[in-house]
C-alpha cells in the first residue's frame, strides 16, 4: 500500500485488557465503550480529523472481534490495516511485522483518552526531523503524611503533606523508521527497553509536554471516570 496517501498511526491493540477485568472478557479493552462509541473509535475519528488516513492496528488478543467492528475502516474514512502478533511482541516489537512504514509515524494505546492535537505533535517531530518523541502529561504525587527531613537522629526539615510534581508518558509517541534499526526482531521489546537504550547510547529523545486532558482506561476507576468526564469532552473535541 502506498504511504503517500496521508498520514500513518499504528494503534497497539492487542492486550489482554487484564486490569479491566470482569469486562475485558467479553470485549477486547479498546472496544470498551465511552458514551455511544468504543474508546478506539474515538481515538481513529481523532486522528482522522488530523490527516492520518491509514491506521494500523497491532492486533492479537480477540482479534477477530476488532476486525469484525471497523472492517477496512471506510465507515470511519480511514484505511484500517491489521497487524496480527502470533506471540507477544510488547510495544515496540510488532513494528517489524508491519510492511511500508513511513518516514514518520504516530504508536499509540488503544485505550487512552486525550484531547492531543496529534496533527501538531507529529508536525512538531517531522519538521524538526527527530529520532521519538514522547508525548508527557504532567501529574502531581500527594505524600498524605508530615515528612521528616533527618540527618542521623536529629531533624533537619519538616513538610506538611508534600505534592511532588512528575511527567508520566501518556503512550503516544511520534518516530522516525531510524528507529527500527534499534529494536530487535521477532521478540518481545517494549517501550521502556528502547528508552533505556537510547539512554545508555545518549540518542536524543524529546519530550512533548501536553497540558490537556489525558486518562488511561487501563483500571476499572480510570474507565468509570473516562465515562462520566467524557460528556465534556466530546464536546471539547466537537465528536
Amino acid at each position: 500500500m502506498s504511504n503517500d496517501t496521508g498520514r500513518t498511526a499504528v494503534i497497539l491493540a492487542g492486550g489482554l485488557g487484564s486490569r479491566l477485568r470482569p469486562y475485558t472478557v467479553v470485549l477486547p479493552k479498546p472496544l470498551m465503550p465511552v458514551g455511544e462509541s468504543p474508546i478506539l473509535e474515538v481515538i481513529i475519528k481523532q486522528l482522522a480529523r488530523k490527516g492520518f488516513s491509514r491506521i494500523i492496528l497491532a492486533v492479537n488478543h480477540q482479534a477477530d472481534i476488532l476486525r469484525a467492528y471497523f472492517g477496512d475502516g471506510s465507515r470511519l474514512g480511514v484505511s484500517i490495516e491489521y497487524s496480527l502478533e502470533t506471540k507477544p511482541l510488547g510495544t515496540m516489537g510488532p513494528l517489524h511485522l508491519m510492511e511500508e512504514l513511513p518516514e514518520n509515524f504516530i504508536v499509540m494505546n488503544g485505550d487512552i483518552l486525550c484531547d492531543l492535537d496529534f496533527g501538531d505533535f507529529f508536525a512538531n517531530h517531522e519538521n524538526d526531523n527527530r529520532l521519538f518523541t514522547i508525548a508527557a502529561s504532567k501529574r502531581e504525587q500527594l505524600i498524605d503524611y508530615g515528612v521528616l527531613g533527618c540527618d542521623a537522629d536529629h531533624l533537619v526539615s519538616f513538610t506538611e503533606k508534600p505534592r511532588t510534581p512528575y511527567l508520566v508518558s501518556m503512550g503516544v509517541y511520534c518516530l522516525s523508521r531510524r528507529v527500527l534499526d534499534f529494536i530487535p526482531e521477532d521478540e518481545a521489546y517494549g517501550f521502556d527497553q528502547l528508552m533505556l537504550r537510547f539512554l545508555d547510547e545518549k540518542r536524543d529523545v524529546n519530550v512533548q509536554t501536553h497540558e490537556g486532558y489525558w486518562l488511561d482506561i487501563g483500571r476499572p476507576d480510570d474507565y468509570f471516570r473516562a465515562v462520566d468526564e467524557w460528556p465534556d469532552l466530546r464536546t471539547k473535541l466537537g465528536l
